[in-house]
């Protein structure tokens, strides 16, 4: 994901597409799990795979000359989502797939970004990546720590329950259990 450097955020191309397939893959199997139509469940992972692109635009927000970010620059961070929309919106992609990367960092009780949405306001799709970006983001390997393991990341999740749909939550929760007996869990160090 993002490394401290010279400058205060660099994004490592080929951590951002393994945490994208990830997501991706993530996303398609919560989606299966919730019974989605297969059209709605390929978008999902189209848009696990694109849901932070709008990072590739950062550097020209964030000036890297302070080290932690200052509020200025963290308010730039958090327009990826935009950003992200941004870049889609002309390209062909599908309604679900823009919503889906646009506000997938809402939180369920309405404390997220870009629109702090709650509830069944957020799109579905929003929703479901939430929960898989935030695994994903914890079985991950960082620059300042290391990956959890699975259960350690799942516990987590749990301790912030609050910020995800339980029902989704739940359908996540059935397939990283089922993808851990067969031992198909990777992390992505």
């Amino acid at each position: 994901m993002a490394e401290m450097s010279g400058k205060v955020i660099r994004y490592n191309l080929e951590t951002e597409i393994k945490h994208g397939i990830q997501v991706s893959n993530l996303a398609y199997a919560v989606g299966m799990e919730l019974r989605l139509p297969k059209e709605q469940c390929y978008d999902l992972a189209v848009a696990g795979m694109l849901h932070d692109i709008g990072k590739l635009r950062l550097s020209r927000y964030v000036s890297g000359d302070r080290n932690p970010l200052v509020i200025e620059e963290i308010k730039y961070v958090r327009r990826h989502t935009q950003l992200g929309y941004e870049i889609l919106k002309d390209r062909g992609y599908s309604k679900f797939i823009l919503e889906a990367i646009y506000y997938h960092h809402e939180n369920y009780d309405g404390s997220g970004y870009p629109e702090n949405l709650e509830g069944e306001n957020i799109p579905l799709g929003s929703r479901i990546l939430r929960i898989c970006d935030t695994y994903a983001a914890l079985t991950e390997k960082r620059p300042y720590r290391d990956a959890f393991s699975s259960s350690q990341a799942v516990r987590m999740m749990i301790d912030e329950v609050k910020n995800f749909d339980m029902q989704v939550f739940l359908a996540f929760q059935r397939v990283v259990h089922n993808e851990e007996e067969r031992g198909e869990i990777e992390s992505c160090s």
